[in-house]
Parts: structure tokens; sequence; C-alpha cells
């Protein structure tokens, strides 16, 4: 095993060679291209091409030269502060395996105001920020498209086809998994068409945010004010009895989560037929609850609704009992049929009886797959938070300024201590 691994390590050494021998060949690499092809990005392009060299240089000779079209050397914060503002494209934060999810909220009407540079433009500031951010050993991001501000499905298609091929002809192995939220409805029936000659479409999935219950799914009540008065709260329960104008409930100390509390058939305001309490100077009892007072008093059984008195009239009359065997007869304990309990038929679908158990449905497999994610697509944007995140020269010329006025009070101050 230790002579295939260094094999290995000998031929991804030798095509890391080979494609820097062939792309200084081409043309001379700058000192920012060199940077840029670091052994880790050249074998993300290899892989890409099945390990073919000549492929791999072909593209990342595009890739260099789109990079200088585009401008990535000069974007900064400054030229999208509308964007950031409002939210459009964003870095939410980073998952379980330390990668970043990337929030692409743009609007239908953005490219008619805004050509289709600039919006490539935007996009790319976007990945260029969720790749500052990323730890040494991760290589992939998260992206997710909420595609609920878009109306037409074919404007959404195009949008979302040209980033895609974007990123797969010039971040290639940089996505993990890809998210469409909310889509138009005729997006479904285009998507089927086109998704074959998608590179990035079999790690992109359709979701639906109707699927997921917000109390159930996303727990970060923190952010939501009053959301957590939804639930009940065993901390704050007062232990005992409390009223109200129509029914009375106690308290259980046993504080079940399920039914803490239950009803009693007293009425404890004094403003309905009688008081609470008997008194001397009352002749009435304790208020009971009657169809005056009380609505549901009439789905009670048959013996609620009868006076005290009758009740034991029930027992003899009204309700026949069943004729017991005789003592003298033999009963057989096999011929006795015990009825059981048959399983409850609304648990289970007709339809899982034709259905193998090892089978799941697509649906069932992209809310699964969605549900880690769930809640950076929910949680609040927050542009100082997202702008915490930016390094220079993406940060924007305030940090840059900044950064530069300390290093030359750091240096004045240096001076100032020699000369002393």
């Amino acid at each position: 095993m230790g002579k295939k691994d260094q094999k290995s390590e000998k031929t991804e050494s030798e095509r890391f060679e080979a494609v820097l021998h062939l792309l200084r060949k081409q043309a001379p690499l700058s000192l920012k291209q060199e940077k840029f092809c670091n052994k880790a990005c050249v074998e993300r392009f290899l892989k890409s091409k099945g390990d073919n060299v000549k492929k791999a240089v072909k593209q990342l000779r595009a890739c260099l030269s789109w990079r200088e079209s585009v401008g990535i050397g000069h974007l900064i914060a400054d030229e999208f502060s509308a964007e950031l503002t409002e939210g459009m494209a964003y870095v939410a934060g980073h998952d379980e395996e330390s990668r970043p999810v990337l929030v692409f909220r743009i609007k239908q009407d953005y490219q008619k105001f805004h050509s289709q540079k600039m919006l490539t433009r935007l996009l790319v500031f976007t990945l260029e920020v969720a790749i500052q951010t990323m730890p040494r050993n991760v290589e992939q991001f998260v992206i997710l498209f909420d595609a609920s501000f878009y109306r037409s499905g074919s404007a959404f298609m195009n949008m979302l086809v040209g980033t895609l091929k974007m990123i797969a002809e010039y971040y290639p192995g940089r996505v993990y998994k890809a998210f469409v939220i909310d889509p138009p409805s005729l997006f479904s029936y285009l998507w089927k068409g086109v998704r074959s000659f998608v590179e990035l479409a079999p790690l992109t999935t359709v979701v639906s945010s109707l699927d997921f219950d917000e109390s159930m799914d996303f727990d970060d009540f923190s952010t939501y004010q009053g959301s957590s008065s939804l639930r009940f709260d065993p901390s704050t329960a007062k232990i005992g009895s409390c009223s109200s104008s129509r029914f009375a409930f106690t308290v259980s100390p046993h504080l079940d989560s399920l039914k803490p509390w239950y009803l009693t058939f007293t009425d404890t305001s004094a403003s309905k037929v009688g008081p609470t309490t008997p008194s001397p100077s009352s002749l009435m009892g304790p208020a009971r609850i009657s169809p005056l007072n009380a609505r549901s008093h009439s789905f009670a059984s048959p013996i609620y609704r009868t006076p005290r008195s009758n009740i034991n009239n029930y027992k003899n009359g009204l309700f026949p009992s069943t004729p017991l065997p005789q003592r003298t007869q033999k009963v057989d304990p096999t011929s006795i049929y015990h009825p059981r309990t048959p399983k409850p038929s609304f648990l289970q679908s007709p339809a899982l009886f034709f259905k193998k158990e090892c089978h799941v449905s697509k649906s069932e497999k992209s809310r699964d797959s969605f549900l880690p994610f769930l809640k950076f697509y929910r949680r609040p944007y927050d542009e100082m938070t997202y702008k915490s995140k930016m390094r220079p020269p993406l940060s924007g010329l305030i940090s840059i300024v900044s950064a530069q006025l300390n290093r030359r009070h750091a240096s004045v101050s240096q001076r100032f201590d020699q000369i002393n």
C-alpha cells in the first residue's frame, strides 16, 4: 500500500509540474497568477477534466484570462453598497463541516436596471468572499438560490443556468451542493429539459419552503421576539388553580409537557350563577357549569346532563346487562375469541404496500438534504456581520485606509521610542 501511495503522489506532482510548465510556455505568469495557480487549484482543474493535462491547461488559461477581464483583483465592497444593504448576495455562515453557505436573493427587476456584467461582478464578489472565509482544509461551499422573488420561470432559468455554468467553468470542484428554493411554477418543466446540459445539475436540488414547519425545523428563537411564548415553559408555570371567565383549570404538580392542566366543572367567576364558595349570607351553593354559562356542556355524556338523583336509574333500566352463562355450563377456554385492536390504518398510506421498504422518494431525499441548511435560509440578514467576514482588498477602501493608518501610527511611535 505504501508503494502505491508513493506512486500516486509522484503522478500528482508530475501532473502539477506539467500543467505549470505548459502554462508558462504559452505565456509568462504574473505574481497574482502564480499565487492563484497553487497545487490545490491545479488539482481541482485536473480532477474536473479527468486528469487530462492538456484539457486542464486549456481551462486554466481561459480562467486566468476571464479573471483579468472581470477585474477580480479590483473588486471591493464599496461598489456593491446598495446590494449589500438589501442582502441580495451574502455569506450566511458555515455548516458543520466549516463550508461557507452562500445565499442569493436577487430580484427579477435587478437585471432591468443593471447590466449582465454588473450581475456577474456581484456573484463573483460573493464567491471570492466565501473563498476567503474558508479554513485550510475546506475547498467547497453551499449555494442557496432564493427564487421567491422571481415571477417568470424563464427569467430565473437564465440567471440560474448562467451562474452554474460560470461556477463550473471558472470555479471547478468548489460546489458541494446547490438548492433552488421556491421557484416559479413553470421552472420545474424547464429544468427537466435543460438539466442534462448543465454540468452542476446533479448537485442542484429544487426545494419548497412550505414543506418545513417553522417552529419544528428552526429552533433559533432568540432572533425572533415573541416566538418563545408559543411553547409551554414548565419553569414559568404556576402550580395551583387558575380561573377564567368560563372555565377553571389547575396545573398538576407533575408538570406533564403534553397536558400540564386539567379542566374542572366549577366556574370560579362570581358574576355567573353564584359564588364559588358557600357563605352563610348566600343561599346558593358553588357555581356549576350549566347550559347558560358553558356551551360545551351540551356535548357532555347523558349521565352528566341529567340530575344527580336520576343517575342510579340508568344503572338498572337504561343500559341492558349482558347475560352471564350458567355456572353448570362448561366453557372451553380455547373457544373464547379475544378480539385484538387492529393496527391504525391512518398511520400508513396505501401506497407504501406497493413500495419497497428501502425505497425513499426524491422529495424525502431533497428534504433531508436541505434540512441542515434551513437555518441559514431563515436566518435574518445582518450587513455588519457579513462585512466583518471580508478581508482586504474586498472589504473596501475604508478598511484599507484604516489599516494603513494603524501601520503608520505604529511606525511613528516606534521611531519616537527610538529617538528617546
